[in-house]
């Protein structure tokens, strides 16, 4: 497994020195930036317990892959996983190894949720032990995985999901986005009678140049027992005063002064063109929703190209110049 990286959603459990859990975050890679981020919340009050961090559960790898460990949880093993990560092993077989080598012969309580690049592909993988607490279950996507217990049903994991995929910006809007999915009284089961979904929230990205346990991009909220605040709703806040997701991520050639992509969406051919008086010659990379680059080609002022052998679905384009480079989302009908 090389460079690369993942998405991924879950949610979580947790043992500090007394039974408790988390239930919800999500760790997602981004195809064509590369950035991997996480972003979770849970009914577990890390002030009452003296924990130092919100985001403990998430270990990013930037240009790796990503990691949540989660559900009675036990340092050893997210400690196992993470050793497992740095030897190369892919998502399946990191999963497989931690339920053959659990520290405490317990893998039926245990969560995993794990996602990275393998080779030129992505690879997502999760589990969720049988005997964590109800409700709980995951969901695998091409790049992220969501999974957790304690919930108040399905419609926590699937709202998540839903508010992912259709969030526009960059990758920490959609983390954003997938928090507010489960922004509903009792997400966590626990926090039902606090009004809230949970009593903490963090979202945190890491760039593919920086280091473990720096990621550029971290902000979590922490509330105690009974302040009856929500802490998604105070994250966003929080989050809006740093983000402006309206303006971020892929760049639209139909809105810019330097490409035209038409038609979109198309079915046999697509047509670039540069819009800019200049003799530059362009590099043109066709990535599909895993991160693999699937076809490239240079071109100066204009190029036609024949898109029909490529399957139905959502692709990125990226035009690379020598000083310059734009993304734009295509899709094969």
């Amino acid at each position: 497994m090389k460079n690369y990286l993942l998405f991924i959603i879950l949610f979580v459990s947790v043992t500090f020195n007394v039974q408790s859990q988390d239930t919800f975050s999500i760790v997602a890679m981004d195809p064509v930036t590369g950035e991997v981020g996480s972003a979770g919340a849970s009914c577990v009050d890390l002030g009452a317990i003296n924990f130092p961090t919100d985001d403990f559960l998430g270990e990013l790898f930037p240009g790796i892959g990503a990691i949540n460990s989660q559900a009675y949880y036990v340092p050893a093993n997210q400690a196992n996983a993470r050793a497992r990560m740095n030897e190369g092993l892919t998502p399946s077989e990191i999963i497989q190894w931690l339920v053959d080598n659990d520290v405490s012969n317990q893998p039926q309580l245990r969560q995993y949720g794990i996602v990275a690049k393998v080779g030129e592909e992505i690879e997502t993988a999760a589990h969720t032990g049988t005997s964590t607490d109800d409700y709980k279950n995951h969901i695998t996507g091409p790049n992220y995985s969501i999974q957790g217990n304690i919930l108040l049903g399905q419609e926590v994991l699937d709202g998540m999901e839903a508010e992912f995929l259709a969030a526009e910006g960059d990758l920490a809007c959609k983390l954003m986005a997938a928090l507010q999915g489960a922004n509903m009284v009792g997400a966590d089961m626990r926090c039902t009678s606090n009004g809230t979904s949970s009593l903490f929230a963090f979202v945190k990205v890491a760039q593919p140049l920086d280091t473990f346990g720096n990621p550029s991009f971290l902000l979590s909220v922490r509330t105690g027992s009974n302040d009856g605040i929500e802490p998604i709703t105070e994250l966003q806040t929080v989050f809006d005063a740093d983000r402006d997701c309206e303006n971020l991520g892929v760049n639209d050639f139909e809105n810019n002064l330097n490409f035209s992509l038409f038609p979109n969406p198309s079915e046999n051919k697509i047509t670039i063109e540069s819009k800019n008086v200049s003799s530059e010659k362009y590099k043109i990379e066709l990535v599909n929703i895993l991160g693999k680059i699937i076809h490239t080609s240079t071109f100066k002022n204009k190029i036609d190209m024949d898109v029909s052998a490529f399957s139905e679905g959502i692709y990125f384009v990226k035009i690379i110049g020598n000083e310059t480079a734009f993304v734009s989302k295509w899709i094969k009908k």
